[in-house]
């Protein structure tokens, strides 16, 4: 009766339950008989609460210890502000700031500080370097001199005979060690000099020459990869410089430059924000928060080692280098001890097994023999008597015992893995793959399955404009074709000029000339393929900047999969909206087309499915599309939003990424020896099902299936699915699209 009208009047959850319930539970059954031992295993709710006061009572003494740390800590710096001295370096360069005082800006995040010293503009000055063009590149040498050069200290690298050591620390061959130094000591003693010796050499030898491949193998390694890790962290920024955007390595960057920051960028250096759109840091690296850091003009900090995960923008750079957050923090830093290979790991397992064996049944041999020797004395009466005979007997018991143990170690194992992985390494190099673990070797002649990024692995990234449909015509854009003449005779110069304003404005490149006086386009691969494009066919980006003022930008990111500006047209004309992005999503949000006349007309049904006809058209010919829009706003908008709807579709562009050369060889190579290789990519479904015919991925029996559709199957379904899967499209687009 208790338990019926307990569930039908309570209900308590299984596992933590409120203490609300738990107080109305107990109430309930407050009447029982033997109450102490029925609630033996129940939680003392008093103890529970008293528990949970002195918890918070200790969370909120630390956070007011944490308080009156950072007051302290501030108080320190203030007091600290006023020490730092000019130093006679940075005076002789006309500095008016010390390098550790102008390090501490970014890296504290000091509002007063910055304040104190004039803001951005302040540190500029005090730095002799424009806003607008940057450092001057006679001054790059004193600025390093002065302030440091962006490299990080490194920890001295592992010596030869570290190697060596690390190499004798194996199983085997310290059972073999002992087991040599053993037949040595019997050998003499049994055989004498020098031939008692001849077996315990013999596997000295074989661990020594072990021991050597081994050492002499990982330090060739070790010094290939260290080469190889300078290379990988010589990342190229773009910087403003002598008035001019231009790449640098992270290397070359000194206090003072102005770098240009975009989405999935790695902030290279300590600095504070001058200026951008919806610029968020991802500072988990260093801080360990998880959600994005917000930066503008309010919380201008940007710390080197972080992430742009949104937005772009512009820093001045203010320590580079170990006075850096990232650099104070690599100082704190030790790198790992290496991790023995499988096949190390199973052949410890068989030597230690083997050698227990061995010495289990040399114990018992030495045993028998010595049983048997006793026995027979004593039947002899011999017990007491004892002669250098008996010691040698007894002695040549213990050589048998000894030499079973080496027997059953074979010392040739440890040789014949270490010189087959290394000639494994060997030949992984001269296919220009290096290794740095000898486990690598093994793994990869185990694969069955390589999955594969499409652009920038199967294709070159260098992207060109291939096709254009534009007022419902559809071009074909070839390198010897004048595209200027066949676009200007085909298309009304209105359209014309919505298309270069379209893609002049409505990117987050430039185009710069290089110190050899050339043209070149910096930006993300796709972008400058449009640039180059608009260039070609006769277009101005300066004189487009100069007529429409910018007035508000949102960045491509990879979940929008667009990116839009709003333009001020001139003499009071209102506003102008201009969109480009993933065709599907343009596409989408258009509910005009400009035709043949230029006029903008409504996007019928029909329409839209010949549009989408010629979307896909492109896409199953490997070109990447993107759709490019306008819309134009009345004079009473504020021009404070971009709008996400009712937009002018202007054109559709297709953009080809040539297939690298040797990768139809290289996957036909890993089909024949039975490797199964898989594209992974963000892009177009149709556009990836073309390029992996092209390399000889997608076979006519193989599945290419979008992110959305894999994941909506069932487990049963799934494993059905996998033995064919050959294309997989994810659900959010690359980066590297815009």
């Amino acid at each position: 009766m208790m338990e019926e009208y307990l569930r039908k009047n309570f209900d308590v959850e299984a596992k933590r339950p409120s203490e609300e319930a738990l107080m109305r539970w107990r109430s309930a059954v407050s009447v029982v008989k033997n109450r102490r031992r029925r609630f033996r295993m129940v939680a003392d709710l008093a103890m529970r609460a008293e528990a949970g006061k002195k918890r918070k009572k200790l969370q909120e003494n630390i956070r007011i210890a944490l308080y009156v740390q950072k007051a302290a800590l501030q108080f320190i710096a203030a007091g600290n502000r006023a020490k730092y001295q000019l130093s006679k370096e940075a005076e002789e360069a006309g500095f008016g700031v010390e390098p550790n005082e102008l390090a501490t800006v970014a890296r504290s995040h000091d509002d007063n500080c910055l304040k104190h010293h004039g803001g951005v503009e302040g540190i500029a000055r005090e730095l002799c370097v424009s806003l607008r063009d940057g450092v001057v590149s006679s001054d790059i040498t004193v600025r390093q001199n002065v302030y440091g050069f962006n490299r990080f200290v490194e920890k001295p690298p592992k010596g030869f005979w570290l190697f060596v050591w690390d190499a004798f620390q194996d199983l085997t061959l310290i059972i073999l060690m002992i087991s040599a130094a053993a037949s040595i000591g019997v050998g003499i003693a049994t055989e004498g000099w020098p031939n008692g010796m001849y077996d315990g050499l013999g596997i000295i030898l074989s661990i020594f020459l072990v021991v050597m491949v081994t050492a002499i193998s990982d330090y060739k390694q070790s010094l290939q990869f260290r080469d190889l890790d300078k290379e990988k962290k010589n990342i190229v920024v773009q910087v403003t410089r002598d008035g001019c955007r231009q790449k640098v390595s992270i290397y070359d960057l000194v206090v003072g430059d102005l770098v240009h920051l975009s989405i999935g960028d790695q902030v290279p250096a300590d600095g504070v924000f001058i200026s951008g759109y919806s610029l968020t840091v991802d500072e988990s690296s260093l801080s360990g928060e998880s959600e994005p850091m917000d930066v503008n003009q309010s919380r201008p900090f940007l710390l080197s080692g972080t992430k742009v995960q949104d937005g772009s923008g512009k820093m001045l750079v203010t320590a580079v280098g170990m006075r850096t957050e990232w650099g104070r923090l690599m100082e704190t830093i030790s790198e790992g001890g290496n991790n023995e290979t499988p096949l190390q790991v199973k052949l410890n397992g068989v030597a230690t097994i083997i050698g227990k064996i061995g010495l289990a049944f040399a114990v018992l041999t030495f045993f028998v023999l010595t049983t048997r020797f006793l026995v027979e004395k004593a039947l002899d009466h011999q017990i007491k008597h004892w002669s250098s005979s008996d010691a040698v007997a007894l002695l040549n018991y213990f050589a048998i015992a000894v030499i079973i143990i080496v027997v059953a170690v074979p010392e040739g194992l440890p040789l014949a893995v270490t010189l087959s992985l290394a000639f494994a390494m060997k030949k992984l190099m001269s296919d220009k793959a290096l290794v740095r673990h000898l486990s690598a070797c093994e793994t990869m002649g185990s694969a069955t399955c390589i999955c594969t990024d499409k652009t920038g692995t199967l294709t070159t990234n260098h992207m060109v404009v291939n096709k254009i449909w534009l007022s419902e015509q559809t071009k074909t854009i070839t390198s010897d074709d004048n595209i200027e003449s066949v676009l200007k005779s085909s298309v009304s110069e209105g359209v014309l000029g919505l298309l270069l304003q379209s893609i002049f404005q409505n990117t987050s490149s430039e185009v710069v000339k290089g110190k050899d006086g050339k043209r070149k386009t910096i930006g993300t691969p796709t972008e400058t393929a449009l640039i180059e494009f608009g260039l070609n066919v006769g277009g101005n980006p300066k004189a487009y900047n100069e007529e429409f003022k910018i007035v508000k930008i949102k960045p491509f990111n990879s979940v929008k999969k667009k990116m839009s500006v709003l333009v001020a047209i001139p003499n009071g004309g209102g506003f102008r909206a201009l969109c480009k992005g993933a065709s599907e999503i343009v596409l989408k949000i258009c509910d005009k087309v400009l035709n043949a006349d230029g006029e903008a007309v409504t996007l019928s049904e029909e329409q839209r499915k010949n549009i989408s006809d010629v979307i896909n058209g492109f896409a199953c010919e490997a070109l990447r599309t993107l759709c490019l829009a306008f819309k134009d706003i009345k004079e009473n908008s504020d021009g404070d939003t971009i709008p996400d709807d009712n937009y002018t579709l202007i054109a559709v562009v297709g953009i080809k990424d040539p297939v690298r050369p040797g990768v139809k060889e290289a996957v036909k190579a890993c089909l024949e020896a039975g490797i199964t290789v898989r594209m992974v990519t963000g892009d177009n479904i149709n556009t990836a099902k073309a390029i992996a015919k092209e390399c000889g991925i997608l076979t006519e029996d193989g599945l290419a299936i979008e992110g959305p559709d894999f994941r909506n199957k069932n487990p049963d379904e799934i494993d059905e699915l996998l033995p064919k899967l050959q294309v997989y499209k994810s659900l959010k687009t690359e980066n590297t699209n815009f």
